[in-house]
């Protein structure tokens, strides 16, 4: 009997590494719906400073509706710039029977370096609900 030659460590190494820093969208899990909708945008600062090649953007999908509780996250895309300067693209998925109209929903942005924050958006991104759009051209703050 004869069973099929093994795959090589190093490469399977290497491909689990690379689907790892594509940057994807990430919707937490709850119930059986569907990610049919999206908000889109880029992010840009107005500094004329390029950023390191090990940064990261994390761009996210959060309910803000109460005031004095903490957001709650509803979807999540990190991107490994890996060289790359701004603008940055983003789409964050989202399953649209989470979303209610009653609530107001935001873009939160942060970009970092080794655990080591750069640039924050520091005002209210609205999104999806009340009028708000689906997409947004975000520029974030150097700290």
């Amino acid at each position: 009997m004869s069973y099929p030659k093994p795959f090589p460590r190093g490469l399977l190494s290497l491909v689990l590494f690379l689907a790892g820093c594509t940057s994807t969208p990430v919707v937490p899990a709850t119930g059986t719906g569907t990610t049919t909708s999206k908000v889109t945008g880029s992010i840009t600062y107005r500094e004329r400073i390029a950023l390191p090649p090990s940064a990261v953007v994390t761009v996210k999908l959060v309910d803000v509706s109460l005031a004095d509780a903490p957001a709650v996250l509803i979807g999540e895309q990190v991107i490994a710039t890996a060289g790359r300067q701004v603008p940055f693209e983003f789409a964050l998925a989202y399953d649209a029977s989470r979303i209610q109209p009653s609530h107001t929903y935001a873009v939160q942005v942060r970009i970092e370096d080794g655990g080591k924050l750069l640039f924050i958006s520091d005002t209210v991104n609205r999104v999806i609900t009340r009028d708000a759009p689906t997409h947004l051209d975000i520029v974030v703050r150097r700290i």
